[in-house]
């Protein structure tokens, strides 16, 4: 085996050794999927997704070229790595890759002009001796205005480091917001036991 020194690029992703550990960053990934977008000029938002409306599948006109709205949602997809700041929001545009139309196209751009606020965020990983397994969960009950199913996350830390998390629309409709988040910490507990 060679010896080729201290980490500090892998597959896109950036390490920096500091104080604390390790910081995981994919700033020159995220200009490069903006640059991609012909948004690298853009003027940066505060948050990555408009919380209060809801986007339906049929809604707007159908976009004329499908293929660079599948690219660029597929490119923010790998993104999340180190990213869980923008996990509900691409796991939102995801949702409508089959048949995207031009206001889900603006949601990605919405999202990309987060992202080019905040294209240096990335995850601390600390130096830490706890062990401790330690896990938030949350769902929006039926929160889908088509087919009123719900969306649960999760993230797990192992210390206090953020290790694992997850934004995913639920396979089934549930009756009540408590069953949904039964479901939600049925996942948790399943990336957990993982």
């Amino acid at each position: 085996m060679t010896d080729l020194g201290a980490l500090h690029h892998f597959l896109g992703i950036n390490v920096t050794t500091n104080s604390s550990g390790l910081f995981l960053c994919q700033q020159q990934y995220a200009l490069e999927i903006l640059e991609r977008a012909k948004m690298l000029n853009c003027k940066p938002v505060s948050t990555p997704i408009d919380t209060s409306s809801k986007l339906s599948s049929h809604t707007g006109a159908v976009l004329s070229n499908p293929t660079h709205y599948r690219s660029l949602v597929g490119a923010l997809q790998y993104l999340t790595l180190t990213r869980p700041d923008i996990a509900y929001a691409v796991q939102q545009v995801c949702l409508f890759m089959h048949a995207p139309w031009d206001t889900h196209m603006q949601l990605v751009k919405r999202l990309l002009r987060y992202i080019k606020g905040t294209s240096h965020y990335g995850l601390q990983l600390f130096k830490s001796s706890s062990m401790d397994l330690l896990a938030y969960i949350d769902a929006d009950w039926a929160g889908c205005p088509d087919t009123r199913r719900s969306t649960s996350g999760f993230c797990v830390f192992l210390g206090d480091n953020l290790i694992s998390w997850s934004s995913k629309r639920q396979p089934t409709i549930s009756r009540s917001s408590a069953e949904a988040e039964y479901r939600g910490i049925a996942n948790c507990v399943a990336e957990s036991c993982w």
